[in-house]
């Protein structure tokens, strides 16, 4: 592991709790603490608590705020009401993916954007070199200040509660901002992993105590730490894209399977143009492996014998009891294609499905 890699405060525990820990976004952060499968299950079957802490946070304030975020974004920021989050692709002037990222309204002058910890200085750099034609916007970097939990799971709203949190009436895609034993924090309900669950920004010196008060509390709850390698499993299952594998600055949001993200009928915004002109060819789609093999990122994949693309994710799934992933392929996004994976030098066979493969818990509700 790189001797520069950042700490987040909770470093410390992860080690008490005995996880595994590898670089990741230039982090030391846990992959796991048991079993991979077990965590994974855990938060399936009651409630995960996560360390988020790398994830970056961007301040955007200023009374020109609502129109930079307007032009900055494909997605529309009209759909939001104060205490509203709004998932968005963050494009560049070619269409493709700087980022995804989180808005939270606080105010019409005063917005959270939350993005991917390998992403945070680039995001950083790039939204304040756009605000610079808006004077009256200030971007700032608080990353650092913050520390960030997830808390994840069908027990999870139970567990909040107990903790102290009164976040029954939080909406999904809604956040509050409250205090905790007289330190203020911020609530969301989004989550990565397709149930219901909450992340808690917090100050650091409120995150070691708070951490382990989870973990004692929710004994009851059968709470377990969750690292990142269950995280992954856990956002593949119900197709939730990941930055460097389903969206890339070379990835359009129209090809990667977010186009909803992406609003036409606004004046302008940047990518607009790039994304008329040239919405890619390429589709990401969901299969299954027939044969016996294990898909990973990357992986060549092949239809009637032509390379038609590549595996962007791919795993073991365990709430599914099988080997899928998804793909980013030219000239089809049908369901029920034969289609063939390369997985070490062997050309394995596989079926295009539907995605998502598991129902998350919001479009299971409706």
């Amino acid at each position: 592991m790189g001797e520069t890699a950042k700490k987040t405060v909770l470093y410390e525990e992860h080690l008490a709790l005995h996880a595994k820990m590898v670089e990741f976004s230039g982090f030391l952060m846990p992959v796991s603490y048991d079993s991979i499968i077990q965590e994974h299950l855990c938060v399936r079957q009651h409630v995960g608590i996560f360390d988020i802490s790398h994830m970056g946070q961007i301040s955007v304030r200023g009374k020109d705020v609502f129109s930079f975020l307007q032009y900055l974004i494909p997605n529309n920021l009209s759909h939001l009401t104060n205490g509203k989050i709004l998932y968005s692709a963050l494009c560049n002037e070619q269409g493709g993916i700087v980022d995804d990222i989180l808005v939270y309204q606080k105010s019409k002058e005063d917005y959270l954007i939350v993005v991917n910890a390998s992403n945070t200085h680039k995001d950083f750099q790039w939204i304040a070199s756009q605000a610079k034609r808006y004077s009256g916007s200030k971007v700032a970097d608080i990353t650092p200040i913050f520390a960030f939990f997830a808390v994840q799971g069908p027990q999870s709203l139970s567990l909040m509660e107990k903790i102290g949190f009164k976040v029954s009436s939080l909406g999904y895609y809604h956040f509050v901002e409250t205090k905790f034993e007289n330190d203020p924090v911020l609530i969301s309900r989004t989550g990565y992993t397709g149930e219901d669950g909450f992340e808690i920004l917090l100050p650091k010196a409120l995150a070691v105590s708070l951490w382990n008060r989870f973990l004692k509390e929710g004994a009851p709850f059968q709470v377990k730490p969750i690292g990142l390698g269950a995280r992954d499993t856990l956002r593949l299952e119900p197709c939730f894209s990941l930055y460097g594998h389903e969206l890339s600055d070379s990835i359009t949001p129209l090809e990667a399977g977010i186009g909803w993200t992406v609003d036409f009928s606004k004046e302008d915004f940047i990518g607009k143009t790039g994304l008329l002109n040239n919405p890619g060819t390429r589709r990401l789609v969901g299969f299954e492996m027939l044969d016996k093999g294990i898909p990973r990122n990357g992986y060549p994949v092949y239809k009637n014998g032509q390379k038609i693309g590549v595996v962007t994710s791919g795993s073991y799934l365990p709430s599914l009891g099988k080997n899928m992933g998804l793909a980013l392929v030219e000239g089809t996004n049908d369901i029920g294609i034969p289609i063939e994976v390369e997985v070490r030098a062997n050309r394995l066979k596989a079926v295009t499905v539907k995605k998502p493969f598991y129902v998350p818990l919001n479009r299971r509700k409706k």
